[in-house]
């Protein structure tokens, strides 16, 4: 195979793919108004928060680039539009004494917002277990970051959707 059939190969597939996640996630309720719904009910609460909303309000001057920078991200896990572009894991890994209750305490609240906002059960179900999937790889890098390797012998669940 010549190598330019080859990347037209890979990628036809990487869009089919794209086209397959697209239409499992509007067969279930999610798209892009219900991520933006989700992400502005979300942030709202994350403001209000007694442990979470000081994290964030003193690193996020200016809201609404975040919040389309969140839908972004979220289309881009969920629809697969690839639209997103940034190294979440080194943002968390700059954050000070982030750690299990966070996290934790984080994704309570994003489930409580897509119990409200998700209007299937199962886009809400497929939207927590993704946000549960980033949650935990972002705070075993956190914590990989902060303690090196020997902190991963004491695994912590997080919450489940």
């Amino acid at each position: 195979m010549h190598p330019a059939e080859a990347i037209t190969d890979h990628r036809q597939h990487v869009l089919a793919v794209r086209d397959r996640k697209r239409a499992e996630a509007l067969a279930i309720g999610l798209d892009e108004v219900v991520i933006d719904r989700v992400v502005e009910a979300f942030y709202a609460r994350i403001r209000g928060d007694e442990l979470l909303g000081p994290i964030f309000t003193q690193r996020i001057a200016d809201w609404p680039p975040h919040l389309a920078r969140m839908k972004q991200f979220w289309r881009s896990i969920l629809l697969g539009t690839a639209e997103f572009n940034g190294n979440p894991m080194a943002r968390h890994q700059q954050i000070p004494g982030l750690d299990h209750a966070h996290f934790s305490h984080w994704l309570t609240l994003f489930y409580q917002t897509l119990r409200q906002e998700c209007p299937q059960p199962e886009g809400a179900a497929l939207f927590g277990q993704r946000a549960r999937m980033i949650a935990e790889s972002l705070l075993i890098g956190v914590e990989m970051h902060r303690d090196g390797l020997a902190v991963r012998g004491v695994k912590k669940e997080l919450p489940h959707v």
